[in-house]
């Protein structure tokens, strides 16, 4: 199919979709009337008004009126009104006039549009002036007898919700942003050898690679290639095997491992240490690389049975993976009298003397860092005693069951 044939089909199966959405603009002012027996007398239909305040693109302020606003009323009630004192036409809004009590009893007068069914709608301003509220607000006399008037102070706060509506609509054009290629590009940095600085001699391996580029990524590398003196750019590497050195190379230039460099991490239970993930894991801790690090955990933890934690174990706490550890030491707490009786307990026992304490604290509860719930009381210390001669003589356990792992 040309490329006009597939516009074309894109175009006649294309459909659209919208959503129109109606909501608030809220914004809220307070004020404050000093003086307001001063007020007084000013005369019916003129009023003290706040500050204008911007809510909803709208300029607005409060027009309180001491003598009333309307001359019927012969100043028997104070008016409170919220006006629009920009330009604007046909304003749809809500609005709440609070007057605050303040005596600290929070029975303030209110009158609100928010929070309860409109049966016309909101309210519509038509232009500038207009206005909403109560000419007969509150009664002067008991006003004047009232917790809201404070030391000749009244207090009035205002909120106003300006309605605007907007239509929903996905893009009828748009513009994919593909992935990051960075690994990719790096990668073929790599493998085409362009630029090559550092050649590394890992048994009978040569490996081409960057010093700008491993120093970015390792600590180590950076320390080795521009803190300390070098006579030639060749690096021999005699404790790590070919394939664990590219296997880290690789990850270093694209951040990523590829299935077929980790496949041998489904070895046998009983030689996890000789996986590529275990030496992996112990070439990411010998370069500070933490993602590989974290990498390896990850997949090692995947692998953690009864047979095989005591390796694990040993594993994680030679290379400084501490998370890996915890969980090594959580799942050996556990299932305490099966893992004892697996070799690599045994091996734990041989050459990780520390670590089998470690387990101890973990099931005693004593190490916040490794806490399997701890046990309070009278039989903490037999427990302890009781496990500890367990470990002491290589026996077993009673009455603890292998608990599945979730």
């Amino acid at each position: 199919m040309s490329d006009n044939d597939k516009i074309a089909v894109a175009m006649a199966d294309s459909s659209t979709s919208s959503r129109s959405v109606t909501q608030t603009v809220n914004g809220s002012h307070q004020f404050v009337i000093q003086g307001y027996s001063l007020a007084k007398g000013m005369g019916i239909g003129k009023h003290i008004a706040s500050d204008n305040f911007t809510v909803g693109g709208f300029q607005w302020a409060v027009y309180f009126y001491p003598d009333g606003k309307n001359p019927e009323d012969n100043s028997t009630y104070v008016s409170l009104f919220i006006a629009l004192t920009s330009e604007g036409s046909d304003v749809r809004a809500l609005f709440e006039l609070t007057l605050v009590d303040q005596s600290g009893k929070e029975k303030h007068k209110v009158h609100s549009h928010f929070d309860r069914s409109l049966e016309s709608g909101p309210y519509t301003l038509k232009y500038r002036g207009s206005m909403w509220g109560y000419k007969r607000f509150y009664r002067r006399q008991l006003l004047e007898t009232s917790d809201y008037l404070k030391d000749d102070c009244l207090k009035i706060n205002c909120t106003v919700g300006v309605v605007v509506s907007a239509t929903d609509c996905p893009r009828l054009h748009s513009i994919k942003v593909p992935d990051s290629d960075i690994g990719s590009n790096f990668g073929m940095l790599l493998e085409n050898m362009e630029g090559c600085d550092v050649i590394f001699k890992v048994g009978d391996e040569k490996f081409h690679a960057h010093k700008l580029v491993l120093a970015a990524r390792s600590p180590v590398f950076r320390s080795q290639f521009y803190q300390q003196e070098r006579d030639h750019d060749d690096i021999i590497i005699t404790d790590m095997e070919p394939k664990v050195f590219e296997a880290m190379l690789h990850f270093i230039y694209r951040d990523e491992l590829t299935d077929e460099l980790v496949a041998s991490s489904s070895s046998s239970e009983q030689n996890v240490s000789d996986s590529v993930v275990a030496k992996l894991l112990a070439a990411a801790d010998r370069y500070d690389l933490t993602r590989l690090r974290r990498i390896c955990e990850s997949r090692l933890c995947k692998g953690i049975s009864v047979i095989s934690v005591g390796r694990i174990l040993a594993l994680a706490d030679n290379h400084h993976a501490m998370e890996l550890k915890a969980v090594c030491l959580r799942f050996a707490s556990e299932n305490l009298a099966a893992v004892m009786r697996s070799d690599g307990f045994q091996y734990l026992k041989s050459n990780h003397p520390a670590l089998q304490s470690e387990i101890l604290k973990t099931v005693a509860g004593c190490e916040d860092g490794y806490n399997s719930g701890g046990s309070g009381g009278g039989d903490g210390g037999c427990k302890s005693r009781s496990v500890c001669a367990q470990l002491s003589d290589g026996g077993d356990t009673s009455g603890r069951r292998v608990r599945s792992r979730s």
